[in-house]
């Protein structure tokens, strides 16, 4: 592949990377300003709003983890072309950041998750 395909696929996986906190970003604010609403409810609907958020959360952070790990594979061989391009010098700059999205956003997932447990069932 040339630069201009790998810089392509870089931001496809950028884009993917982005697209994917957007479910998760909106259901976790959604129940937090709907905690009260979802307690009153009943034990059945605290139960299944823990479901959506867990498997919108889990699917999230996949997604997160594998767009974020193809783009670091992606930088790795526009490295390896030996490129002087300001994109492949940016991207290479940029590429280890990806490790935030990999692991750190969904640890905030998870600590999120599980306030929004015991509120929920608190």
């Amino acid at each position: 592949m040339n630069e201009k395909d790998l810089i392509e696929l870089w931001n496809k996986s950028r884009n993917q990377l982005i697209i994917a906190q957007f479910a998760p970003t909106f259901l976790l604010i959604t129940t937090a300003i709907q905690v009260p609403a979802i307690r009153e409810a009943g034990c059945a609907t605290v139960w299944g709003v823990l479901g959506i958020l867990l498997a919108s959360g889990i699917l999230g952070a996949l997604v997160e983890f594998s767009a974020a790990h193809e783009a670091q594979a992606i930088a790795r061989d526009i490295n390896a072309l030996g490129s002087n391009s300001s994109a492949s010098r940016a991207i290479s700059k940029m590429s280890p950041w990806l490790h935030v999205a990999k692991y750190l956003t969904p640890a905030i997932f998870v600590g999120i998750f599980i306030a929004l447990t015991f509120a929920l069932l608190g």
